[in-house]
């Protein structure tokens, strides 16, 4: 699992172009929005997309389980990881 957070944090840094961010700075448990990493739904969005991508995972950016996957790099990692392809 250690290799998957490690793919999404560079994920994150790489589509949302955080300059001077590196893995190491993104913390696994951390809010990815408001106080932790600071994301904003725009942000949210293009994570989305990047997401679907990489992975061909499907979100809907109204429901809150949808909210609750982005809660963390953690959830991130664990919803890839429960829905890769599907």
């Amino acid at each position: 699992m250690t290799a998957l957070i490690d793919e999404i944090k560079t994920l994150i840094i790489e589509t949302l172009n955080l300059e001077d961010v590196t893995v190491a700075d993104i913390d696994t448990d951390a809010p990815l929005f408001g106080e932790g990493l600071g994301l904003d739904s725009i942000d949210a969005l293009e994570l989305g997309v990047a997401l679907h991508k990489r992975y061909g995972l499907a979100m809907s950016p109204d429901k809150d389980e949808t909210r609750q996957h982005f809660a963390s790099v953690r959830h991130v990692a664990d919803y890839v990881a429960a829905n890769r392809g599907s």
